[in-house]
């Protein structure tokens, strides 16, 4: 979806507020996030807009695409960035744990060979224009059998608890 550009100062008009195209739309957020905008600026859309490039790069990527991260000494677990292919895997959960930011979960039972599989079978389906998701799945690929063969995982239980339904 395109953006079409409506930032020229028309006759009587309001000035750009920003150096790049724009287009005014209609959110309905609730007042809590409204109060965290206020914060960040008094200008709610630059607010926004502030908010989102602290979420993500300067480029829009949404940070590393697969990274590995120490969460105890000599303990690491895989982050990815955001997959439409990942999500895909009907068995594999991705747990967003910041802004674009997803934790693989696997249910009991479940061999890393599977998931490695799986991930080979979705990357034989990405469009070669879609190189994010080429990447993020290549690279993740990689570190899955790189640690398979060295034998460098292995698998520990997280506390999952019920929550109420999430209203939509």
């Amino acid at each position: 979806m395109g953006v079409s550009a409506t930032n020229k100062k028309g006759a009587g008009g309001r000035p750009r507020k920003f150096n790049e195209s724009s287009r005014p739309v209609t959110v309905t957020l609730p007042l809590r996030t409204l109060q965290q905008l206020q914060s960040i600026s008094a200008d709610r859309a630059r607010a926004i807009v502030k908010a989102v490039d602290s979420a993500t790069r300067a480029d829009g990527s949404a940070g590393p695409k697969v990274e590995v991260v120490e969460v105890l000494p000599g303990r690491s677990v895989i982050l990815v960035g955001p997959s439409l292919y990942l999500k895909k895997i009907e068995f594999l959960h991705m747990a967003e744990i910041t802004p674009t930011r997803f934790l693989l979960t696997l249910p009991s039972g479940t061999g890393l060979e599977a998931l490695e599989l799986a991930i080979a079978d979705q990357l034989d389906d990405v469009p070669d224009d879609e190189s994010w998701e080429k990447e993020l799945l290549s690279e993740l690929l990689r570190i899955l059998k790189s640690l398979r063969r060295s034998r460098g995982y292995f698998k520990a239980e997280m506390i999952f608890v019920k929550t109420p339904a999430a209203r939509r």
